[in-house]
């Protein structure tokens, strides 16, 4: 398996992969797959990385900008990330993951935000506290600091997401 940044001709695959990962998870509305459209269209797609294995994509990440109470001062959102059910549970995942947030440390991003389980993104660095998103509980508003001090306000993630709620 290798792990590589999206290119022409995947947003298909991407697309079809992101319904089939997200379609029996009863937290989902089905919008993640049109989220990923929408960032892509806006621009707001700033780092979408696929992992591919035997020339087929089983995994993908998407790293989008965000703003903390207005500003978006280099801070990103993770998600959505999606695994092939057949290939789930296997550290595919966690490996897209760890080579997104290389790669936006690379960039000199300051830090990123997602909204998940703690259970699961607690093992990859990420903690909660300091930050909000609407009325949802705290503890799944978590982040992860590469420079500077923790965020603490209001999170947003980029017009696609907000729109699809």
């Amino acid at each position: 398996m290798r792990i590589r940044p999206e290119r022409p001709g995947d947003d298909d695959d991407i697309d079809r992969l992101t319904t089939l990962a997200f379609e029996p998870m009863p937290f989902s509305a089905g919008t993640e797959a049109p989220i990923i459209r929408a960032l892509r269209a806006s621009g707001d797609l700033t780092l979408s990385l696929v992992a591919e294995d035997d020339g087929g994509v089983v995994g993908h990440v998407a790293f989008s900008p965000v703003t903390i109470d207005g500003a978006h001062d280099g801070w990103y959102g993770l998600g959505p990330i999606s695994v092939r059910p057949e290939r789930q549970r296997q550290g595919i995942g966690r490996q897209l993951v760890a080579e997104g947030l290389r790669q936006l440390q690379g960039r000199q991003a300051r830090g990123c935000a997602l909204i998940g389980n703690p259970e699961v993104y607690g093992r990859m660095g990420f903690t909660s506290g300091g930050l909000s998103y609407h009325d949802l509980d705290p503890g799944l508003v978590q982040h992860v600091v590469f420079s500077g001090p923790a965020p603490r306000g209001e999170l947003r993630f980029a017009d696609a997401f907000e729109a699809h709620e």
